[in-house]
This record gives structure tokens, C-alpha cells and sequence, in this order.
């Protein structure tokens, strides 16, 4: 042991001096070890250039869309009352200097149309919602029979088909049945033949004759063989059957000295037979027909008879969507319906009247005029922003002079002509407000939202998750969620890509967006792609190479 230690010693000894030796190079050999080992460290703990992805999940919610506008208010308020409907002024209810009320109606237009319009859509969305009840109902009794029944029908009419053609065929066969000598010279009486030959088979049977100890005999074979085989006495009294083949034979003579005879079914030269194969051919192309309409039926009812009891989601999706359509549509009538009705926007009194009972009214025409002193807001929205909005629709409006007060009101005046500045076409909206507030002063700065659009529980996402590529907009979207980010990390990395999912997209606002389809409640999405960003795993404090080089100080430096 001794002897062990001694030279571990001596080892370290002679290491030791060759570290003092060659001080130079033992400084940067440790330089080297540490820098590499750092660089080691960097490499293992970094994400330089790894992407992370921020994800939501798609939910349900509603989404207010609205159009922005700035200007200022106004002490007093002129309106000019114009239709949005055209056709013949049927009502005129107010006179110069009358006193009006908010929604009292003014002017009257013709309604017909609009009314029946209202009522074709009420009748429809009735229609449309029986037909949806009707298919989401559970089958009935007399509903699965009739079905059934039909099926039934269609199959008995296949054999109802089948059987003309059958029997068709068979009276061809049977065509002038007759025995011929297979002697063309031959001048002997044939025999008889009756019966129906039942074999549904073309062939050729020929009769032999020949004598025994007991009297004439004859055998039928056939050609195709096998169809017909037989044998019996040659007897002139009873008919004897032709074996199993339907047919009878009598003789004329009981002589064995007779001819062979011949039986060719069908017998193609009977001057019936042209109209027996005409008759067979139409019983064919009729059996064609009959099956392929039997066919037909029979997979459309056990469609039915399937749907009845499993309803198709396509089909069911349909007929909710036409419901829909359907409601929208009695919507607008309604809505064009109640155009025909103008309505006082605000309290005021009728400055002038031009309309008169029996005029024609165009969107544009002023009917009338009112005023108020009641403040209202006028504000400018551009000529894409003015298209979206419309006539009553509400607004909320706020001041920056005082930044707590939030006024509701609604749309009241649009101008018809716009103002072009710069290039740009501006129109001018008149807002009015619901309440008054004596903090609100003529002049003051206003801007104003104008709801345009309210969708309540409708699938939305982010709008920045929305991405457009060839007219068709998609997101990416991952099937499970990603683990939760790191301290300090924005989003999680994952070693799967995202997909892309195209998606119909309907209305938005600031932030949200409508999923018309492509999505479902409860689908990941990625709202934001985090790439190229360097974080660290962990914060453990690297030791420095110069301290560890040198201890911190300067003794002992290189070269000294």
C-alpha cells in the first residue's frame, strides 16, 4: 500500500513540475477544455430557432360587428324623410307644423306586394319546418308498411314480367307443333301431335319406329341431347306421351314400315311464327323495362325505409339549412314589409310636407322634413363603410372631452351624395341620441360604433388564426393539445407540425371572426407562430474562463 502511494506521489510530482514547466501551454489546454465545454452546454440547453406555437381552443360566443366613424355634434337636427321602398303613397298623416313622436308613423306607401311576399315566406318556412319534423320524426307504423309495400310490389312485378316472357317464349316453342318424315318423298299421313311441349328449350325430336314380338314400338331422342327421351307403343287410338317432354303422338298407321318422324320446335316455317317471335321479343324488352323500374323503386325505398329509422346527416343538415334560409327570408319581408310604413326617428315637429296621397315615392324622394332641437352626431364614414350600415340601426357613441359618459342611439340619416377629399369619397351620418346629457355640448368630438351585425352562439376564433392563401382562407390546427410552455416561454414547441384546414368564414369583429365551416367546438388552433427566438431551459450561472483561469487576480499571469 505504502509502495502505492509513494508513487502516486512521484506521479503527481512529476505532473506537477511539468505544469510549472510549461505554464503556457497548460493555460491554454485548459482554455481549450472549457471553451468547448461551454460551447457543449450552449448547445444542450439553447432553443435558438425552435418553433413554438400559441393555440386557443374554437369556441362558441357572440360576435358584434360594427362600423366606426368620428365627427362632432350638432346643436339642432334637420332630417329629411325618405322611403326605402318604392311605389304609390297610400297614407299621409301628418301636415306642415304637426308635432311628432318618435316611431309615429308618418307616411304610408302600398304594402300589397310586401304583404303577400311576407305571407309566400311565412307559408314556406311552414313548409320547410314540416318537411324537417317530418324527417327527424320517429317511423310510423303505416309509414314502414307502405314502404314495404312498395318494395313488394316492385318485386312482383319482376315476376309478373319474368312469367309474360316465360309463357311468351313457351307459345313460340309451340308453334304449329307437327310431325314431319325425315323421307322428304315420303307421302305416309304424319302422325298427331298434341299436348304442349314444356321443356323451354329449342330442340329437334325425332321418333324412331321399330317392330318387336309384341308389335311396332318407337323411341324419342332429341337434339340438343337429353332434352327429349322417351319411348311407346305405335298405336293409331291413344295418344302416347313423347317422354317427359309435354308432347303427345298418335299415329296414322301402325305399320312398322312408316318413316321416321320429326318434330322441330319451333316450328319456323307455320305461318304464326313470325308474330309468336315478334311477341316473345316485345315480352323481353318490356321485361327490361319492368325490371329496371322495379329496380329503381326498390333501392329508393329501402333508402327510405333506411332513413326512416337512421336519418342521412347530409340530407338532415339540408333540410336545416333550408329552415334557416327560410327564417331569413320571412326576415327580410317583414323588414320590406315594414319599410312600407315611414316612422318618425325622433320627437320633432313636420317642417314641410311635399308628399301627397296617390304620388309615386322612389328611395331618394323626400317625403318630408323634420325638425328638433334635439343634439345628434354627425359623423363621416367612407364609401366602404357606408354601404354596411343602414337606417335605425343602433350606435354607441362616446366624447373625448368626457371620457366617462357612453350614449346609445341610432342611425337616423345617410347621405345620399358623398363628398370626394383627397381622393376619397366620404358621406355624412346622422346619429341620434337616446338620451341627453348636459355635459354633451354642441361642437364637442364624437366617435361612434355603429352595430351592424349580432350572431349569438356561433363558432369563432381569432382573427389573427386566420390565414389566406389563393382566395381560400385556413387554419392550422393540431389534433391534441400542446404541452404547457415553459416559465418565462411564449407558446410549446411540438415535433408535429400544424395542419392546415380550410374554413368558410362569415362575419367579425375587432378581434373575433365567424367559423361558418371547417370547424368544430373544441378544436385546437394556432393563433401565433413563434420562430427563430433564443430562451434558455434553465438560469444556472456559467462559471467565467478568465476567472477560471486566473482566480480573478493578476498573479501569476502569462509571461511573467
Amino acid at each position: 500500500m505504502q509502495k502505492y502511494i509513494d508513487k502516486t506521489k512521484t506521479y503527481y510530482s512529476k505532473t506537477k513540475s511539468y505544469v510549472i514547466l510549461h505554464k503556457t501551454i497548460s493555460i491554454v489546454g485548459l482554455i481549450v477544455i472549457l471553451l468547448v465545454g461551454y460551447w457543449g452546454y450552449g448547445k444542450l440547453t439553447s432553443t435558438s430557432g425552435e418553433t413554438r406555437y400559441v393555440t386557443a381552443t374554437v369556441a362558441k360566443g357572440t360576435i358584434i360587428s360594427s362600423v366606426s366613424g368620428s365627427g362632432q355634434v350638432s346643436a339642432s337636427n334637420q332630417i329629411d324623410i325618405k322611403p326605402k321602398v318604392s311605389g304609390t303613397i297610400t297614407g299621409v298623416n301628418v301636415t306642415p307644423g304637426s308635432n311628432v313622436k318618435d316611431g309615429q308613423t308618418l307616411f304610408v306607401i302600398d304594402s300589397t306586394d310586401a304583404q303577400k311576399t311576407v305571407r309566400n315566406a311565412e307559408t314556406n318556412l311552414e313548409t320547410v319546418k314540416l318537411d324537417l319534423e317530418k324527417f327527424e320524426k320517429t317511423p310510423d307504423d303505416v309509414s314502414v308498411l307502405t314502404i314495404k309495400k312498395a318494395i313488394s310490389d316492385a318485386e312482383i312485378s319482376k315476376t309478373d314480367a319474368a312469367k309474360t316472357t316465360k309463357d311468351s317464349y313457351r307459345n313460340l316453342l309451340n308453334t304449329s307443333v307437327a310431325a314431319v318424315s325425315s323421307n322428304s318423298s315420303d307421302i305416309q299421313t304424319p302422325p298427331t301431335i298434341s299436348g304442349t311441349y314444356i321443356k323451354d328449350q329449342e330442340a329437334t325430336i325425332t321418333i324412331n319406329i321399330y317392330q318387336t314380338g309384341n308389335g311396332a314400338y318407337f323411341t324419342a331422342n332429341s337434339i340438343p341431347a337429353g332434352i327429349v327421351t322417351g319411348s311407346g307403343n305405335v298405336t293409331t287410338v291413344v295418344p302416347q306421351p313423347i317422354g317427359d317432354s309435354g308432347l303427345y303422338i298418335k299415329f296414322a298407321s301402325a305399320s312398322t314400315n312408316q318413316s321416321n318422324w320429326i318434330i322441330t320446335l319451333p316450328n319456323k316455317s307455320a305461318t304464326t311464327y313470325n308474330a309468336n317471335y315478334t311477341a316473345y321479343q316485345d315480352a323481353l324488352d318490356n321485361q327490361k323495362k319492368v325490371n329496371d323500374t322495379a329496380d329503381l323503386t326498390i333501392a329508393q325505398n329501402n333508402k327510405n325505409l333506411n332513413d326512416l329509422y337512421q336519418p342521412d346527416s347530409f340530407t338532415l343538415r339540408t333540410k336545416q339549412l333550408a329552415v334557416k334560409q327560410a327564417e331569413d327570408t320571412l326576415l327580410d319581408a317583414k323588414t320590406s314589409l315594414s319599410d312600407c310604413y315611414i316612422r318618425a326617428p325622433f320627437d320633432g315637429v313636420m317642417a314641410t310636407v311635399p308628399a301627397q296621397k296617390g304620388d309615386t315615392a322612389s328611395s331618394g324622394t323626400t317625403l318630408g322634413t323634420i325638425i328638433t332641437p334635439k343634439k345628434v352626431a354627425i359623423i363621416s364614414l367612407n364609401e366602404v363603410d357606408v354601404a354596411k350600415i343602414a337606417l335605425a340601426e343602433k350606435a354607441t357613441i362616446t366624447f373625448d372631452a368626457i371620457p366617462d359618459l357612453t350614449i346609445s342611439g341610432k342611425v337616423v340619416q345617410i347621405d345620399s351624395l358623398g363628398t370626394v377629399s383627397s381622393g376619397v369619397v366620404n358621406y355624412a351620418v346622422k346619429i341620434s341620441f337616446d338620451t341627453e346629457d348636459d355635459r354633451v355640448k354642441p361642437g364637442m368630438s364624437v366617435s361612434a360604433e355603429i352595430i351592424t351585425n349580432v350572431k349569438q352562439d356561433v363558432l369563432m376564433v381569432q382573427s389573427s388564426a386566420i390565414k389566406t392563401q389563393n382566395g381560400s382562407s385556413y387554419v392550422q390546427t393540431f389534433s391534441t393539445p400542446l404541452a404547457t410552455p415553459a416559465t418565462g416561454n411564449q407558446g410549446s414547441p411540438s415535433l408535429t407540425p400544424p395542419t392546415n384546414q380550410t374554413v368558410e368564414i362569415g362575419v367579425s369583429d375587432s378581434t373575433n371572426t365567424e367559423i361558418v365551416s371547417g370547424l368544430k367546438e373544441g378544436d385546437i388552433i394556432v393563433t401565433k407562430t413563434i420562430t427563430g427566438t433564443t430562451t434558455t431551459t434553465a438560469k444556472t450561472t456559467t462559471p467565467s474562463i478568465l476567472s477560471a483561469v486566473g482566480g480573478g487576480g493578476r498573479s501569476g499571469g502569462i509571461g511573467r
